[in-house]
């Protein structure tokens, strides 16, 4: 996005190089090369893009995560309620920034059965439990069928997905797919569920919302500061009956999805590729054009 107008290099770690300006992503695994830009270039500036575990748990604990913090000119957030995560003296340093992705049309879909997906590799942090135990709840719908998207990084969240499907039919675990077979079947589905204790600003989540997808989503700031704090299918984190409720909603509701739909439409243009390039490039030349005396 941004090398239409800069020269950009990509790098694990920086290597002592002229550059004008750094954009460090993750403050924790970043704090090495942010602490050595800052101390061989005290007068350029430095841009720190905050990720979920960032924002939801290392600035609490982390010594080199809340370096990086302070050292940092600029501060980016992925969701609308990330700003409300920081300490309030670097909340105007903050500015957010929303991941964008193409548009997809959404594929016609049978009224058979709803089908439910879920995306993200099996972790604690995307609570896959959540889902396998409504999935359980549901066992006696028939007209309700569960598709499953994500890599075992946890083989005892792993075994227990493998085990639900030999023993449910209506749930599929189709362990880890390429990402355009992904994108193929959030625009198939009925709903995608997102049931993550810890987000940033899941990618899924917008993949689905810019595919008129509707989504049923933990009540956690990283996935409200995409939805809305209006939007219509919420849970607390790890209420598997809540979430089971809402999607024997989706199917018997007639009016749930096209409300989410709706919903879903208002939200999509806010993730435009050309949206986020537009706000990576105002912050970038802000930055570039401020006063180098306001950092030493």
């Amino acid at each position: 996005m941004l090398a239409r107008a800069y020269r950009v290099t990509l790098a694990a770690r920086w290597q002592q190089g002229a550059e004008d300006l750094m954009i460090a992503l993750h403050a924790r695994r970043s704090a090495a090369s942010v602490a050595a830009w800052r101390a061989a270039q005290p007068r350029r500036p430095l841009l720190l893009a905050l990720t979920g575990t960032d924002l939801y748990r290392d600035i609490d604990a982390d010594p080199s995560a809340q370096a990086s913090l302070a050292l940092a000119d600029a501060l980016v957030v992925l969701n609308e309620l990330g700003p409300q995560r920081l300490p309030p003296a670097l909340r105007a340093r903050c500015q957010v920034v929303l991941q964008s992705c193409a548009e997809r049309r959404t594929l016609a879909k049978t009224g058979r059965h709803l089908r439910a997906l879920m995306v993200g590799h099996l972790r604690d942090e995307k609570d896959p439990l959540a889902y396998l135990r409504a999935v359980e709840r549901l066992a006696g719908r028939a007209d309700l069928r569960f598709d499953h998207i994500g890599a075992a990084l946890d083989p005892a969240l792993g075994a227990q997905a493998a085990a639900l499907a030999a023993r449910q039919p209506s749930y599929r675990w189709l362990g880890a797919l390429a990402h355009a077979e992904v994108r193929r079947r959030i625009q198939a589905a009925h709903v995608l569920v997102h049931a993550s204790r810890m987000e940033g600003g899941a990618h899924v989540v917008i993949e689905a919302l810019r595919s008129g997808t509707p989504v049923i989503a933990s009540r956690i700031a990283g996935n409200v500061g995409l939805l809305g704090s209006d939007w219509g299918a919420l849970f607390e984190p790890g209420d598997d009956a809540a979430l089971a409720t809402l999607l024997e909603r989706a199917r018997d509701d007639p009016d749930m999805l096209p409300g989410l739909q709706r919903q879903a439409a208002a939200r999509a243009p806010l993730f435009a590729p050309a949206a986020e390039a537009a706000a990576l490039h105002r912050i970038v030349a802000d930055l570039l054009n401020a006063d180098p005396g306001a950092r030493s």
